[in-house]
């Protein structure tokens, strides 16, 4: 960071929606540079992913509160946080629970004199597979999430799902599988699988990724996709697999198989969640979800977007250095058009 001392007020407004890696690099950056900067975000403490779904083993919360605490008391960044920003349809996604103000974003545009969109990943697909529906089946974003926010203090304990001792089915091969993983290997799981449709030389998370959980006793099966979940007096009592061709990722007619478990994680796709509909305000939103940006992370008039909304589900790192690519974007606008 800068030395505020050495700060001086340029008199522009900059408003940043979500308080992640994108937005939180992207605030450091735009007050170093004298802006005003307030950021809005959902959830009741700024952090984003970092602080609610990143396990603690990998990233401290005392570091990512140090930070935003620093943002906020040494460089005057205000924070409104439980406020979702919309523009248009509004969404449903993770997190909302914690919602008590809405603002829509042509009146932050109008308040502001450039407003960057940095609201991440929030929303999960659907296995699609008969028992998605049954007691026991949680995606990874909710299990993740609802561990820190245990954590943090703002739900009781007994809202995480209780994994000790139970047998539990991952399903997915990216970061928030191992996530998970690891989650439920230090929350007490009894036998761990992570089923995933690819090889170990091709899992997103990476090789040595899954050689850390395999380490730990966690049962990493290549090659499987599920088929349906079976359910006992509507609770999760097995789920039922097929091996799949590596060339075309079908399953095999005559390679299923049961496991019996009574967790299931659906950890196979996380998608961005813009605040927006596609066209509004001229903001166009892609098929799978991302924002539309040009080379300077602009999205419409004065408006930009950054981190896992443009890029998709991506590192902390990734993220972070996106934010801040598009924070001299919106430095460059301000002073020079």
């Amino acid at each position: 960071m800068c030395s505020p001392q050495r700060v001086r007020g340029t008199g522009h407004r900059v408003a940043i929606v979500g308080a992640g890696p994108a937005g939180l690099f992207a605030a450091g950056y735009l007050a170093c540079m004298g802006h005003e900067v307030h950021v809005y975000d959902k959830l009741p403490e700024p952090g984003g992913l970092m602080l609610f779904v990143i396990p603690e083993f990998k990233v401290s919360i005392p570091r990512v509160k140090g930070g935003t605490s620093e943002l906020a008391d040494v460089f005057n960044v205000k924070f409104y946080t439980r406020t979702k920003v919309f523009g248009g349809a509004r969404s449903k996604e993770e997190g909302d629970a914690y919602v008590t103000k809405e603002v829509e974003l042509k009146d932050l545009i109008k308040d502001y004199d450039a407003v960057l969109i940095a609201t991440g990943t929030w929303s999960v697909g659907k296995l699609n597979v008969p028992g998605e529906d049954l007691r026991g089946v949680y995606s990874a974003l909710e299990y993740l999430f609802r561990a820190k926010a245990a954590r943090l203090g703002h739900i009781p304990r007994d809202e995480v799902p209780q994994l000790r001792g139970r047998r539990v089915a991952i399903v997915g091969g990216d970061i928030m599988a191992v996530d998970a993983a690891l989650e439920a290997f230090y929350d007490g799981a009894g036998t761990i699988y992570v089923f995933y449709e690819g090889t170990i030389k091709d899992v997103p998370a990476g090789e040595y990724c899954i050689r850390s959980l395999t380490d730990r006793g966690v049962k990493f099966v290549e090659l499987t996709k599920p088929k349906s979940i079976v359910g006992d007096r509507g609770e999760v009592a097995g789920i039922e697999l097929a091996k799949v061709d590596p060339r075309t990722r079908e399953p095999i007619p005559g390679s299923e198989f049961l496991v019996d478990v009574n967790i299931v994680i659906n950890a196979t796709e996380v998608k961005p969640t813009p605040p927006v509909a596609n066209g509004y305000l001229g903001i166009k939103v892609s098929g799978d979800g991302r924002i539309v940006v040009n080379e300077r992370h602009v999205a419409a008039e004065k408006v930009f977007a950054a981190g896992d909304v443009v890029l998709g589900p991506t590192r902390v790192g990734d993220a972070a250095l996106d934010g801040l690519y598009a924070a001299e974007s919106i430095h460059e606008y301000l002073l020079y058009g």
